[in-house]
């Protein structure tokens, strides 16, 4: 099977909402509704950042078939490269990781007839037993703990010695573990840690190490970070500070590596069931679950849990998204897959802070008063 170049190429400067003039009109439209009239639909759209799960972390490597003419339309099958891969990571301490972008996408290559190397965190879970059953013998499944540099250097070791002569066309870092949804302070300092362990620096390591092998192919390198790394979400800080280092990291790596033909690609995409999250009540130290309480952070669960529901399942734009940063002759520098983010985007970039503020609160976590902060009001109230 020969290779296709992916449909519907998006395009830079059109922004997260395609055609910018009667996109803006609409959005202004929708934009005030939810805002003024407060419609119930606003928590119902099936458009947040793919948050407070664990998307497998892969990165593709599509191996040139040097000479790759980077100036020509990929929509010739003749000027494609001849062989992908892929490779994924599967954080240890959560589950739902043998499926979401990194599996659909190895799938996607493989069909499409390339290369693919997935790693996996166990060779022999379900989500890697799939990929052997679904993929064709062109699929390499790599074990691989991204929390372990001893465990990346071997996968680089491996792709290295298979690539060495015709170079690494391309890197896709697909990190995503977010495991807590809650307020920042009440978030543990390890859960930043961990975010930044596995969505930053695994990342940054990856693609350092790849670097190399990508300049001499003069490849791509396509990153899945999140709005929430461009704007503040509730609950959602230690998450979106990970995503938004990570999206500044490849941004400059964008302008560094220009000069060698490399093209750095962002993919941002909305809402999509990849994970779930973890209760916070057994961790807290008792001065905070005292200042918040109990029944607030049972309600920012609450309210993830409905969020869930309307979370998209199909996970087909974003792979088309990733296969397009890796293809098309002219990527765009961001990629936003979903339905819903060119609201979020117009409200953040044109509006003031407090609308944004109140857009985002009523789209994904509107919290109720902290305990302590409802004793005062009764306070106040009575003495009025």
């Amino acid at each position: 099977m020969s290779p296709q170049a992916p449909k519907g190429a998006g395009q830079e400067g059109t922004g997260p909402w395609g055609c910018p003039c009667s996109a803006l009109l609409l959005m202004v439209n929708v934009a005030g509704q939810r805002l003024w009239h407060r419609l119930p639909e606003l928590s119902a759209l099936p458009s947040a950042p793919g948050t407070a799960c664990t998307l497998l972390l892969l990165f593709v490597c599509i191996l040139a078939a040097p000479p790759w003419p980077l100036a020509l339309s990929p929509l010739c099958n003749s000027q494609l490269p001849q062989t992908v891969g892929v490779t994924g990571h599967y954080f240890p301490s959560l589950s739902g990781c043998d499926s979401g972008f990194g599996q659909a996408t190895a799938r996607h290559l493989d069909i499409m007839g390339f290369r693919v190397f997935a790693s996996v965190l166990d060779l022999q879970s379900p989500g890697a037993q799939e990929l052997r059953q679904s993929c064709s013998s062109r699929l390499t499944l790599l074990q691989m703990d991204l929390t372990k540099t001893e465990d990346i250097q071997r996968v680089l070791q491996h792709i290295q010695a298979h690539t060495n002569s015709t170079g690494l066309w391309g890197l896709v870092n697909n990190a995503g573990f977010n495991d807590t949804i809650a307020d920042a302070e009440l978030s543990p300092l390890g859960k930043f840690r961990t975010c930044m362990e596995v969505n930053f620096f695994g990342s940054l390591e990856l693609t350092k190490g790849l670097l190399p092998l990508l300049r001499s192919a003069g490849g791509r390198i396509v990153t899945v970070s999140s709005p929430a790394g461009d704007m503040p979400f509730p609950c959602l800080a230690a998450y979106g500070a990970s995503k938004a280092a990570l999206s500044l990291v490849m941004d400059t790596f964008r302008s560094e590596l220009q000069p060698w033909g490399i093209k750095v690609s962002l993919i941002l995409p909305g809402y999509y069931k990849t994970g779930k999250r973890q209760q916070l009540l057994a961790s807290l130290p008792q001065e905070l679950l005292q200042a918040y309480g109990e029944d607030y952070v049972e309600e920012i669960n609450q309210q993830f849990i409905q969020f869930m529901k309307v979370a998209v399942e199909d996970l087909s734009a974003v792979v088309n998204s990733i296969t397009e940063g890796l293809l098309a002759a002219n990527p765009a520098v961001r990629y936003y897959p979903g339905q819903g983010l060119g609201i979020m985007y117009f409200i953040h970039r044109y509006l003031p802070y407090f609308v944004r503020d109140l857009f985002l609160k009523g789209f994904f976590i509107n919290p109720k008063l902290p305990r302590a902060l409802r004793r005062e009001h009764h306070k106040d109230v009575k003495k009025a």
